[in-house]
This record gives C-alpha cells, sequence and structure tokens, in this order.
C-alpha cells in the first residue's frame, strides 16, 4: 500500500511509569515513533513501542492490526514492560507505605480509564492505598466508625463485639435445643449449657478471634489485622487467597460482616442434635461437655471463610463417639502395709 494512500491511524501514548497520555497520529510505526520522541524529548535511536495491554511490539506490518486509540508505551533503550503487570507491581512495591504521589497517580489513571475490567482494578487499587489500617481509635480514623454507636471508641473494642455477638447467637441456638430433649433429661441440658455459659463468660466469648491487639494463638488475624480464608469446611486452604483486613476502611468492616465462622461439624444439623441424644441416654455416664463446648465455640471446629467458601450443602461430617462421654475414672489402688520383721 502505497504511503500516499495510508490513512493517518491514531493511538494514545505514554513514557514508561508516565501517568500522562497524549494523542499520536502517524501512517507508520517509525513515523509515530518519531513523533513520540519528540514530543517527550527521548533519543529515538533504541526506541520502542509497545502495547500497554500485555506489552507486544508494534513493528512492521503489526502496526496495521492495533486498534485506532489503542494506548501505546514509549520504551527507551533497556527499558521493558509486561503490561497491566507491570502497573500492579508497581503499586505492590509502595502499599507498605503509600504516598500522596502515588494516590494522585492512581486517581489521575482511573480518571481517564474507560475499560470496565481495568476501571475496576484502578479502584481496588486506590481502595487499598487509601486505607488507614494503622490508625485505632475514633479520633484517628473517624469515617471507620460511621453508623457505629458512640460506644465505640476503638476498631479493636467493635472487632470484639463482632465476634461475641456470633458466639452468643450460637449460644442461643445451642440452648434452644433443650427442646429436643425428653423432659426428663431437660433439666441436664440446660445444667450442661450453663456450665458452658460459664466457660465462655470466663474468656470473654473468645472475643479475642476478632482482636488484632490479643496474643499470637488467641486471634484469627495479623497483628495489622489480615485475615485469611481458611477454605471450604472439606478443603485444607482457599484455593482463591480471599483475604480482607476489616481495620482498614468502613467498607471493609462491612463486608467482614458476610464471612462466616462456619462449623466444620454441623452445629444444627450435627452438634446439637448429638449433645441432646448423649444427655437422653446417658444411663449413668458423665458426658463430656467440654468436647462438645469445643466443637461449638472455639476454632478447633470454627472455620473463618469467605462467603464464597461458605458451601450450604450437608457436612455429612459426624462427632467423635470416643469423645462424647468422659471415661470412667480408675479406682486407685491402696499400698498394702509393710509388714514389719
Amino acid at each position: 500500500m502505497s504511503a500516499v494512500l495510508q490513512k493517518l491511524k491514531r493511538f494514545k501514548l505514554r513514557a514508561l511509569h508516565n501517568q500522562k497520555k497524549f494523542g499520536v497520529a502517524g501512517r507508520n510505526c517509525e513515523e509515530v515513533l518519531r513523533k513520540g520522541c519528540l514530543h517527550l524529548q527521548l533519543p529515538v535511536p533504541g526506541s520502542t513501542l509497545c502495547l500497554y495491554e500485555d506489552g507486544t511490539e508494534v513493528t512492521g506490518d503489526y502496526f496495521w492490526s492495533v486498534p485506532d486509540d489503542s494506548e501505546l508505551v514509549l520504551l527507551t533503550a533497556g527499558q521493558t514492560w509486561q503490561g497491566y503487570v507491570s502497573d500492579i507491581s508497581r503499586f505492590l512495591s509502595v502499599f507498605q507505605e503509600p504516598h500522596a504521589e502515588l494516590i494522585q497517580a492512581a486517581r489521575q489513571l482511573l480518571s481517564d480509564e474507560r475499560a470496565p475490567l481495568r476501571q475496576k482494578l484502578l479502584a481496588d487499587l486506590l481502595g487499598t492505598v487509601s486505607e488507614n489500617i494503622a490508625a485505632e481509635t475514633r479520633a484517628e480514623d473517624a469515617p471507620w466508625f460511621e453508623g457505629l454507636e458512640s460506644r465505640f471508641r476503638n476498631k479493636s473494642g467493635y472487632l470484639r463485639y463482632s465476634c461475641e455477638s456470633r458466639i452468643r447467637s450460637y449460644l442461643r441456638e445451642v440452648t434452644s435445643g433443650a427442646s429436643l430433649v425428653a423432659t426428663e433429661a431437660r433439666e441436664e441440658y440446660l445444667r450442661v449449657v450453663g456450665a458452658m455459659c460459664q466457660k465462655l463468660q470466663a474468656a470473654r466469648y473468645n472475643s479475642s478471634y476478632f482482636d488484632r491487639g490479643a496474643k499470637a494463638g488467641c486471634r484469627l488475624c495479623t497483628p495489622e489485622g489480615w485475615f485469611s480464608c481458611q477454605g471450604p469446611f472439606d478443603v485444607d486452604d482457599c484455593a482463591s487467597r480471599h483475604s480482607i483486613n476489616p481495620y482498614s476502611n468502613r467498607e471493609s468492616r462491612v463486608l467482614f460482616s458476610t464471612w462466616n465462622l462456619d462449623h466444620v461439624i454441623e452445629k444444627k444439623r450435627t452438634v446439637v442434635p448429638t449433645l441432646a441424644a448423649a444427655i437422653h441416654d446417658a444411663e449413668g455416664r458423665e458426658v463430656d461437655w467440654k468436647y462438645f463446648y469445643r466443637l461449638l465455640f472455639t476454632s478447633e471446629n470454627l472455620k473463618l471463610v469467605h462467603i464464597a467458601c461458605h458451601k450450604k450443602t450437608t457436612h455429612k461430617l459426624l462427632c467423635d463417639p470416643s469423645r462424647i462421654y468422659r471415661a470412667p475414672a480408675v479406682p486407685r489402688r491402696k499400698r498394702r502395709a509393710r509388714q514389719r520383721p
């Protein structure tokens, strides 16, 4: 095709790690490259053009396969571009200490972006770098507390309350299980539930699970407040690597309420009915209520899961029959008295 007959192709061009884009048009790759270098005041020798999307180099005949208004990156000698991942990696490298320039650059990218997928990626990145994770009190991060009662003065206190509320709801369900027990065994069932309640009160309803300030082993998060999904009940880990930090901003706090403390051995279908049956059929044996307590209220049988990993299907798992009753105490044998010579 003659250069005279070739129409101009339009592109959006920017330099590496420069968020400002400008329009450029040309009849071939060399012309676009030359105009770009002139605008950016870069040397033409050794410079190349590539697609912003995936880093493919734009040369020769491929030039005409690139759609009009595509975004290109101009690279000088020694520079490389791998597509979206390069921008993402650049953001990730400064996530630990986000600064005003980074946030402004992300906002500028988002304001110019029209592709829905890239809009979402940029919005998520901007939300992350704008988080106020280190702040703990209402005075330090007032937006985090929007919609909460004034009695909550720090983030850890509210998250402890949130966990306690979940555990208390489990206790109410266990208490209502008294209706499953025959009248003659109901008093014993309520006595056992009372013992569990006292243990929960002593442990503050295991509210430390959501408290980033609690000791390691007593919390389900990092010291910074990051929670990782533990995966569905029937797998060892979360394949999607879901994670969240409800301490970071109000939106994450609200979203965290959709995460579940899922009973591996199901509470309503299995644990409570098994406890009720064990008390009814005790026949002099002592029910090991502490075993049931661990199944109902502790991380021994609870997994923190993202809503997408919370399987609603029947788990088909049973309580361990060897742990339902306490082993009878073995009487100590009396020592035979020594006879004097």
